[in-house]
């Protein structure tokens, strides 16, 4: 016999398997579910860092699940002189429009009776306190992911042992974790980029950063670091907001991006190259790749590696010049013979040579022959440089079934989760700018 599993409905609680009995009250009462739904917020709210920096845009319920926001045309300047009785062309108005669809996302944990009936704390509430928190974290990632495909991307400069500048990197795979840290003068140019964009300011004329724990540790001990204590009396505070240097507010949040790889094989970062040999179209056609380099490795691999490795990106590393020489995507692997190849032509010091010694190192983050090197996305907004849909009676939402409701015949378990329903987009990609920099933790902080 099924158990009556029962699911929230529009009408209410239903039956899962026959969608009959449906119940508009539950088992708990009213008190109790307004207790645990407000544990749920005051968990998730701390989480939701991003998410209060965007533009919100309401959606009714009864009005689909697609949300638009319009974009009014700008006009150029009118920089030519009248000429009496000549009525000029004048300018075209129009707008443009963005939608974005929200769409729902949950989990929970069962808990059995026993579990409930003898653990000394309220495993209710801590579970409450929990999926708030993981409900948070989740909205906010999601918003986060969004944000993170804007295309204006500031690399931190190269700065040597005696603070001076030695270069600007194009690319991530030219960060290292010792001379690329966010410094307040690449601050100083992500604030100089959004001004020239005339991205509009947040309150108080200033432009607002998310930034991970890592990077803003970098910044703090600076002269001009103003703490956010000093001036929170004045102006509405962000939540995670600790601080403000040139001209913007930075916010803190350990979800702020980090891009990072694992381990290439097994337990070690690198893989150690035998030769280097340009393939011919034919092995290089059955990868998808016009061209590529194939590499002859010293380790064996097995079909679990060989198939992990494939998407991954590497840098080369050049022991003969003891210096990263570049980087490329690999596009397939195989296990016989050891081989691995890579979309992308290997430097030209590298191709065509023996290669033997030089090593391939994780690609998602900067180049560090000692391990994957993290690197951190900062991102910098001026205000409603997108927007985040608020979804009228879907908001997060704390369920608690207990074990007479889903815990089957025998009343073994009851379950406590959280569901939402989240959306945001760009809309206005020159109003916000990343930067990406290492940091004095690069060396230990994973992707997230």
């Amino acid at each position: 016999m099924p158990m009556n599993l029962t699911v929230n409905t529009t009408a209410g609680d239903a039956n899962a398997f026959d969608a009959s009995a449906v119940h508009t009250t539950g088992a708990m009462s009213a008190a109790m579910k307004t207790y645990y739904d407000t544990e749920l917020l005051e968990n998730a709210r701390p989480r939701l860092i991003f998410s209060q920096l965007g533009k919100s845009q309401f959606l009714p319920a009864g009005h689909g699940e697609t949300v638009e926001w319009r974009k009014l045309n700008t006009f150029d300047k009118a920089l030519t002189p009248l000429v009496e009785g000549v009525i000029p062309t004048g300018q075209k108005f129009g707008e443009s429009a963005i939608s974005v669809s929200v769409r729902q996302y949950g989990d929970y944990v069962a808990i059995s009776d026993r579990l409930n009936l003898h653990a000394v704390d309220n495993v209710i509430l801590g579970a409450a306190e929990e999926m708030g928190a993981a409900g948070g974290e989740t909205a906010d990632t999601l918003v986060r992911n969004e944000l993170c495909t804007g295309t204006s991307v500031l690399y931190a400069d190269t700065v040597d042992a005696n603070g001076v500048v030695t270069g600007t990197p194009t690319a991530r795979c030219q960060l290292s974790a010792d001379n690329n840290r966010l410094t307040p003068d690449v601050v100083n140019k992500a604030y100089t980029f959004l001004k020239k964009q005339k991205a509009p300011y947040f309150q108080g004329n200033k432009y607002v950063a998310v930034i991970h724990p890592s990077v803003s540790y970098d910044l703090r001990s600076h002269p001009d670091w103003l703490e956010v204590h000093k001036y929170a009396s004045v102006r509405e505070i962000f939540e995670g907001e600790i601080g403000e240097l040139h001209g913007v507010r930075f916010v803190e949040s350990t979800e702020a991006p980090i891009f990072n790889g694992g381990n290439l094989f097994g337990d070690t970062a690198n893989l150690t190259v035998s030769a280097y040999t340009t393939a011919d179209s034919t092995q290089s056609a059955q990868f998808g790749a016009v061209s590529s380099v194939k590499i002859t490795l010293k380790e064996t691999l097995t079909d679990e590696i060989a198939a992990a490795l494939v998407g991954r990106r590497v840098h080369f590393f050049d022991k003969s010049a003891n210096a990263f020489a570049g980087t490329g995507e690999i596009v397939g692997a195989t296990v016989s013979g050891k081989y691995v190849w890579l979309a992308e032509e290997a430097p030209v010091t590298l191709a065509g040579t023996s290669g033997s010694e030089d090593t391939l190192w994780p690609g998602e983050g900067g180049a560090s022959k000692d391990g994957p090197c993290a690197v951190y996305g900062t991102l910098f907004f001026g205000k409603d440089a997108f927007g985040v849909v608020d979804p009228e009676g879907m908001g997060m939402e704390m369920i608690i079934k207990d074990a007479s409701q889903i815990g089957g015949p025998l009343n073994q378990f009851s379950t406590v989760g959280y569901k939402f329903e989240n959306a945001a987009k760009i809309l206005y990609p020159n109003r916000m700018v990343r930067v990406e920099s290492c940091s004095a933790y690069s060396g230990v902080d994973e992707a997230n």
